[in-house]
């Protein structure tokens, strides 16, 4: 058993991949094994997160998973603690495990309850061990049931941590979303942070912990596999590790980490929309990520000559720009000017990143999404750094359907337009055409924020420019992006031109 971090890449494996694994673990162990060793697993790590717990409650479903809670329940009392337990099965309906563990579980005179016991306290554990990956696409469309609401109430309002087994109740393991009626709420009254929050995932890791609502239901997450191979499953999907830029040779100069051309920023007069913040940004990003040169060319009539802050940056005319020889992040604040600007860039660029309205142009214009389309055929490379709202234009589809299942839908976006695609959110998804996509680990919600992605952006055409493949590129740039954030000091303030700065990968 250990805790999952970003020091290092994991294989997650959807709900199908999982039942197979465990299918197939069963059929060659003696009976019951798989449960038994699931609940030895739940009870060893609930005393290690909560070491002078007086109260466990187990909150037991009607499935294997609430199995799993019952020989937890048994090697807790066993070893002193007070247990008490609801469970809400029945004998004649319970799987053939559960109901041999429910059995074990009465003759060992636990406690049991309909609801939690009173009195817990922030010492004491809570344990949701109700439906774990049962939550089936059947029940997806179904409210639960009144039993199952107020026990779903007590474990999101109890004072106490929880524990969930394998996955938090509702959460679906291969989208990261609640099934409906489960959704995770803070108690509106009460105006508090919800209870720590761990979930100890069996057998395999599912994507849906690591993205949409799964990273604040699941908390910190443990992995046992119960002493079962995963080698014959290929993964779903990789939760991204450290994919770090390689160390700078000394025998370099400018030239080795290529040019960047960051091309945005609608100016004021345009529209009465003044963005070329959102190009200065990425282009201050790009600087502080390494590029060995960035040239900056707004898409505004009154151009500027000089950044003072940042006189590294070198402002350029659009049609100065050799797009041939460069690595172009485009859309950035780009407003409608963007759009004038585009078929030259799609058509000419090395290597590409598109984000903001770029995006948005190509969503509403057909002849531009050909011209996105034709660079893979001629070896040019492009990633797309959309947010669920752009990547939903793109899709024909709405932001909640993305959403819904997100990996799908970068999926999709690298399939249909043939290039790198980075869904941003909890828990950004990178995918490329033909493999697994990856679930970056690092980021809060301090990125949420104007202007961070434009940040990423830049950082992505920073570590394309120095010549690493697309996807790693990304995968660099995301992660050291959120890591960032993580690592940013208690108290001080995250904006997008702080974080620009700090993108060099000095925080790992």
């Amino acid at each position: 058993m250990h805790l999952i971090t970003p020091q290092q890449p994991h294989p997650l494996f959807n709900t199908a991949a999982t039942r197979r694994l465990e299918q197939q673990a069963a059929a060659t162990l003696p009976p019951h094994t798989l449960m038994q060793r699931a609940g030895l697993a739940v009870a060893r790590l609930a005393q290690a997160l909560a070491p002078h717990a007086r109260t466990v409650w187990i909150a037991c479903g009607p499935g294997n998973n609430g199995g799993d809670g019952l020989e937890a329940a048994m090697h807790l009392q066993r070893d002193g603690w007070r247990v008490v337990v609801t469970w809400l099965g029945t004998p004649e309906h319970a799987p053939a495990d559960a109901r041999q563990s429910w059995q074990r579980a009465l003759d060992a005179g636990l406690t049991w309850a309909d609801e939690a016991p009173p009195g817990m306290t922030a010492a004491d554990l809570c344990i949701d061990a109700v439906l774990g990956i049962g939550i089936s696409s059947a029940a997806a469309t179904r409210e639960p049931d009144h039993r199952l609401l107020a026990l779903l109430a007590a474990l999101q309002h109890n004072p106490a941590p929880v524990l969930a087994v394998d996955l938090p109740t509702g959460l679906d393991g291969d989208t990261g979303q609640f099934a409906a009626g489960f959704a995770l709420h803070t108690p509106p009254a009460l105006h508090r942070p919800l209870a720590p929050r761990h979930t100890l995932s069996l057998l395999t890791l599912k994507p849906g912990l690591f993205t949409a609502a799964g990273r604040d239901a699941a908390g910190n997450v443990w992995l046992d596999d119960l002493g079962v191979s995963a080698q014959q499953e290929p993964p779903s999907a990789w939760l991204a590790g450290p994919a770090l830029p390689a160390p700078r040779r000394h025998a370099s100069h400018k030239g080795s980490y290529g040019d960047v051309a960051v091309v945005g920023g609608e100016g004021l007069a345009a529209r009465g929309l003044g963005m070329t913040g959102a190009a200065l940004l990425a282009a201050s990003a790009a600087l502080h990520a390494g590029a060995g040169r960035v040239l900056v060319a707004l898409l505004d009539d009154d151009q500027m000559a000089i950044d003072m802050a940042q006189p590294e940056l070198m402002f350029r005319r659009f049609d100065a720009l050799a797009l041939e020889q460069l690595t172009v992040v485009c859309g950035c604040g780009g407003g409608e000017a963007v759009r004038a600007v585009l078929p030259a860039v799609l058509a000419r660029a090395a290597r590409l990143v598109l984000d903001a309205d770029a995006l948005n142009a190509v969503a509403s214009d057909a002849a531009l999404r050909t011209g996105l389309i034709a660079r893979a055929g001629q070896g040019l490379t492009t990633v797309l750094t959309p947010h669920p709202l752009e990547a939903a234009r793109l899709l024909g589809m709405s932001a909640a359907q993305v959403q819904a299942h997100r990996l799908n839908a970068a999926r999709q976006l690298a399939e249909q337009f043939h290039c790198v695609a980075a869904l941003k959110g909890s828990g950004t998804v990178i995918a490329a055409p033909g493999l697994p996509p990856t679930i970056n680990p690092t980021g809060n919600a301090r990125l949420a924020t104007a202007g961070t992605g434009d940040v990423l952006a830049g950082m992505v055409g920073a570590h394309l420019a120095a010549g690493a493949p697309a996807q790693r590129a990304t995968s660099e740039a995301a992660y050291i992006h959120g890591l960032a954030a993580d690592r940013w000091p208690a108290g001080r303030t995250l904006t997008a031109s702080t974080l620009a700065r700090h993108v060099t990968g000095d925080w790992i």
